[in-house]
């Protein structure tokens, strides 16, 4: 599958595994530039691990992960982490460490021998807690904080990396619906303000249809459909992946699709 010009990240040919189990064989994907692009599908289909693959947390079996025309495994990984940044699913933080030290160390792909701690490394920790909002939080602990917060303080020391690409495994997971909201609003925000080319893991097709600009639909370790969610999730793409009868209609905030399951059919009430 060749990759348009300009796409900066996409995978060849992928096999992926764990040991002998099999996610996926001969998987072709190409990240569009500038597109905030979500991975959904039931799960266990591969979602998870077509993205550690991408963030080169995983290696293929068979293929390649191609950054910015070179195999990604062949490039050193503070190089890596100077063009693409990855919030993992349920990251841990350290005890007792505070917002603004958990943020800075977003900052170590640029640090060396000669480089230390600098006045640019202020700047881009600085400002990535006014972007994610989380500023006033600076001195706290990051283990005091709410899921939020702590996901909002996660998204700030992922900007603070200023990579160009973007990764985020579930970022909405165990949260609920208003920090929901709360975090992807802020990853769109940050889309298309910054201009950064986003790929996220997401369980919610709503969410999927009302934030993504390009969505890769997956089932059973394959790509089933992907594209505009306008142009390619309706009723039969939500059965074939989920197997769910349902109906999509425009969502009345948005007017991106809406998938509303099918309602169970009540028993009669006796006589």
């Amino acid at each position: 599958m060749a990759a348009a010009t300009g796409d900066r990240l996409r995978g060849e040919a992928l096999t992926l595994s764990y040991d002998a189990r099999v996610v996926s064989r001969g998987l072709d994907v190409v990240v569009p530039d500038g597109s905030f692009t979500v991975i959904v599908g039931p799960n266990a289909c591969g979602k998870s691990t077509l993205l550690r693959a991408l963030a080169r947390m995983l290696r293929p079996q068979e293929g390649e992960v191609v950054l910015d025309g070179q195999e990604i495994g062949s490039l050193p990984s503070k190089e890596v982490a100077r063009r693409l940044g990855l919030l993992p699913q349920s990251p841990i933080a350290p005890d007792a460490i505070t917002v603004a030290d958990l943020v800075g160390r977003g900052r170590y792909p640029h640090q060396s021998l000669l480089r230390q701690w600098s006045a640019e490394d202020e700047r881009a920790v600085a400002e990535a807690l006014a972007a994610t909002g989380v500023t006033e939080l600076a001195e706290r602990a990051v283990d005091e904080l709410s899921g939020g917060q702590r996901q909002r303080v996660w998204l700030a020391m992922a900007l603070a990396q200023e990579t160009p690409i973007l990764l985020l495994d579930e970022p909405t997971t165990y949260l609920d619906i208003a920090h929901q909201i709360e975090v992807l609003d802020l990853c769109a925000q940050l889309h298309e303000e910054r201009g950064s080319t986003l790929v996220a893991v997401l369980h919610d097709l709503n969410h999927a249809c009302r934030y993504a600009t390009h969505v890769i639909a997956m089932r059973d370790g394959e790509i089933v459909a992907e594209g505009d969610p306008s142009e390619i999730v309706d009723a039969d793409l939500v059965e074939q992946v989920f197997g769910l009868r349902c109906r999509v209609i425009p969502d009345p905030e948005t007017g991106t699709p809406l998938v509303v399951p099918a309602a169970r059919v009540r028993a009669p009430t006796p006589a």
